[in-house]
């Protein structure tokens, strides 16, 4: 019994183990496209920004530098999310995600107070007439932008999904603000050469407030995934209504689940018939246990409490 049950568990091993290459090549994919891609315009950016004079494509540059530093945090979370349990972190190192993620979003913060703040200086003590008139190459850099970052978003958030990772689904959405920011860019920059240069800093401005609301939602997220956040009712009624329907389940008393990084912990309470033995029960208990693993992806542990049906009638 006990080799038939090893033998039985042989595939899983093999599938988990063809599932971790899997998720490190599309971790080492989606890093490489998003590092070389923000280095090639950064330093385009800045190019068209110094030699078009142009701060707020200075700016968008600057935004593109950070997108470097971030997506190197993001892939050093979930690389070290994915570490095996060991004797300090039994439970694993989902939140090592949850970590990265609150240094992604403080690293916007400050690029963002930082750009915000040379912006309004420009606006409130600059004089206008000084300002240069941004060139054509700082218009061709913010189109430029515009559509590689676009496609980067869509890129990063559909590995994301597959990874089912908070923290380049963040990093993907910073690409996309990154693409908003150039759109904010090519505004200014259209409006400095029809005659207004004050809307080249105006969308200095504009950038860092795009910034500002993706950085306050990649700390809320983190926040709210390391602090043991419920993962939700529609959660937990796809899990009760599993749950229930398994043979030898009479009730669900009671269901509670909990966010861990990108992971779902999930307590169960449910009643089997009374006059059961012990083993009858315990299977009842392993099967539910069992099968909610290998039915829901998010799922990492359960913990099943089994109550007499007669008792709690």
């Amino acid at each position: 019994m006990q080799t038939a049950a090893v033998m039985q568990r042989l595939p899983d091993n093999r599938n988990k183990i063809g599932d971790q290459m899997k998720e490190k090549t599309m971790m080492q994919r989606i890093t490489w496209v998003s590092v070389l891609g923000n280095v090639i315009l950064t330093v385009f950016k800045l190019f068209a920004g110094v030699s078009g004079g142009s701060g707020a494509m200075i700016s968008d540059a600057v935004h593109s530098l950070s997108d470097v530093i971030t997506t190197l945090v993001a892939y050093l979370g979930v690389r070290l999310s994915k570490q095996p349990a060991d004797k300090e972190h039994p439970y694993g190192h989902e939140r090592m995600e949850c970590v990265a993620s609150l240094i992604l979003g403080a690293l916007l913060l400050v690029t963002g107070i930082g750009i915000g703040r040379v912006g309004l200086g420009h606006i409130l003590f600059g004089h206008y007439e000084r300002i240069a008139v941004p060139g054509d190459i700082a218009m061709i850099a913010a189109i430029a932008s515009i559509v590689v970052k676009e496609g980067m978003y869509w890129y990063t958030r559909y590995y994301a999904g597959e990874l089912n990772s908070p923290v380049f689904m963040a990093d993907a959405w910073h690409h996309r603000s990154d693409a908003l920011s150039s759109i904010g860019s090519l505004i200014g920059i259209t409006g400095a050469k029809l005659g207004f240069p004050v809307m080249d800093p105006a969308a200095s401005v504009i950038i860092c407030l795009f910034i500002l609301k993706v950085s306050l939602d990649i700390l809320k997220d983190a926040v709210r995934n390391m602090t043991d956040t419920s993962c939700g009712s529609d959660f937990e009624k796809r899990i009760r209504d599993f749950v229930a329907a398994q043979q030898g389940v009479d009730r669900v008393d009671l269901i509670h689940s909990r966010m861990f990084g990108n992971k779902a912990y999930v307590d169960i309470e449910l009643s089997v018939d009374g006059d059961k033995t012990l083993r009858e029960a315990h299977a009842v208990a392993e099967r539910v246990h069992l099968g909610i693993e290998q039915n829901f992806a998010s799922v990492k542990h359960v913990m099943v409490h089994v109550n007499p049906m007669d008792e709690r009638a």
